[in-house]
């Protein structure tokens, strides 16, 4: 091996270094030749690649005039040096060969474990390590006495049966770990155990009153008609479907009837009165058609307008003009809608091919005075002004649209301006209403965009005073 790369006090003088690892020499040869000294292995390692030269002057060698330089080797050795783990903190100064003496002594020295537990590890860490770390160290158990190498008490430890433990429970009972099972099964007041009747796992000392609650605990029924065991949670379906003496209304009862019996009579009481059953039925249908009847109206009332403006669209356009070429005559109405709130309620009627002078050549508009809610506090005959207009369906943006508009005030001796009669439908269509017979041609009516996507827009407004408003 090479010469030697120790931490000198001084640096070792040229005579001390090998020319070939420049390192101060180990066992040094010299050729006796020339005089040059050499570490042996440096100079076996320079020969072995075949060239017999002086590595120092180039004269040839010959191994039997290269020879050991003891002399120089003393002095070698009694150079002063540090110690190698001088950097991790040993203070030791000393001649090169006192160097093996002290590591027998040197506190950062790396040794094996005397245990032969394979750790190697400084010296000044070795009395921890035997003490507390190593798995073959000797270890006597506290609570049972026993003894065990390290490793083996850290696998004895938390399972020793003498050692003394709480309960796991946490009911505050200590004892030898060995007699655990038998308290967290029979002893402890915190141990957990299931419910005999819902299988539920409840603390013990908790059990007696989850039994209070226990849907599955069994009852019996409260009108004592024997049936057994039924589950607590079950009891209100026993009485209510299954209980022979239950007491039951008549499933009649929404109809009228208040007969209750034990749930095994009624089978009894329905077939002794199914002539006052079906008579109850019966009024109860009716009671109900009257109750729809006046929701429909309701219904109605709160759907139609009260602003004195109606806006009818008519869809479907073409094919309903189709329609009433084909049917004289042919009479479509709008939905109704009010003067104001409280006022008088109105209809609109429209014959797409005409009728009178206008039929198959004009749109026909019309209004006509329906029966309404507050007939009795308004005024009659009908006399507020009315304006009909077909709206252009033109973009605003693009041009101002050109509505078709008429207005008329109604004639207070036509009859359709009088008060209505109570019983007049408002569909009926022998009534016709007041109105323009030729109110839009058919051709005017293809101008511009009164016809857009198949559908019209039909205005009529009511001009009503303020006064009569408020």
């Amino acid at each position: 091996m090479p010469g030697f790369d120790y931490k000198f006090l001084e640096k070792p003088k040229r005579r001390f270094q090998c020319p070939l690892c420049s390192k101060a020499m180990r066992e040094p040869v010299q050729v006796s030749t020339c005089g040059h000294r050499f570490c042996d292995t440096c100079l076996q390692e320079f020969l072995s690649e075949g060239v017999f030269k002086c590595p120092e002057d180039q004269l040839p060698l010959d191994y039997a005039k290269i020879y050991p330089d003891p002399e120089l080797e003393q002095q070698i050795l009694a150079l002063p040096i540090r110690c190698i783990h001088s950097e991790e903190g040993c203070r030791w100064t000393g001649q090169m060969k006192q160097l093996q003496g002290h590591f027998s002594t040197c506190a950062f020295n790396v040794i094996p474990c005397p245990n032969r537990c394979s750790v190697k590890l400084t010296r000044r860490d070795l009395p921890d390590h035997l003490q507390h770390d190593c798995p073959k160290r000797k270890v006597k158990c506290e609570f049972c006495g026993s003894e065990f190498t390290g490793e083996a008490y850290e696998n004895h430890q938390g399972v020793c049966p003498q050692e003394s433990v709480y309960c796991e429970n946490k009911c505050g009972a200590r004892m030898m770990r060995r007699l655990l099972p038998q308290h967290g099964t029979a002893e402890c007041p915190k141990r957990t155990q299931p419910c005999k009747y819902c299988g539920k796992e409840f603390v013990f000392d908790t059990i007696q009153n989850h039994q209070y609650h226990c849907p599955r605990f069994p009852v019996q029924c409260p009108n004592q008609c024997g049936t057994p065991n039924i589950a607590r949670e079950d009891l209100a379906n026993h009485v209510k479907d299954n209980c022979g003496s239950a007491l039951v209304l008549c499933p009649f009862k929404d109809a009228g009837c208040k007969h209750r019996c034990p749930k095994l009579a009624i089978g009894r009481h329905l077939e002794d009165t199914t002539k006052s059953h079906l008579t109850m039925m019966c009024n109860l249908v009716g009671r109900q058609r009257q109750e729809i009847l006046e929701l429909r109206r309701e219904v109605e009332e709160l759907s139609v307008s009260h602003d004195g403006v109606l806006i009818w669209k008519l869809n479907d356009y073409s094919r309903k003009l189709q329609e009433a070429k084909l049917r004289s005559n042919h009479e479509f109405f709008s939905p109704p809608f009010y003067t104001h709130r409280y006022g008088y309620k109105l209809q609109v009627s429209a014959f797409l091919n005409g009728n009178g002078s206008g039929e198959g050549s004009h749109l026909s508009v019309y209004i006509r005075v329906l029966p309404g809610e507050y007939d009795n506090l308004l005024e009659w005959p009908f006399s507020y002004k009315v304006t009909f207009s077909i709206l252009d369906q033109s973009d605003p943006s693009l041009s101002k649209p050109q509505h078709i508009t008429e207005t008329f005030n109604p004639d207070p001796n036509w009859k359709n301006f009088q008060k209505p009669c109570s019983n007049r439908n408002s569909l009926d269509e022998s009534t016709l209403g007041f109105g323009y017979p030729k109110f839009i041609s058919h051709e005017e009516i293809k101008k511009r965009n009164y016809i857009r996507d198949n559908c019209i827009f039909v205005k009529a407004s009511i001009e009503i005073p303020q006064k009569i408003m408020s």
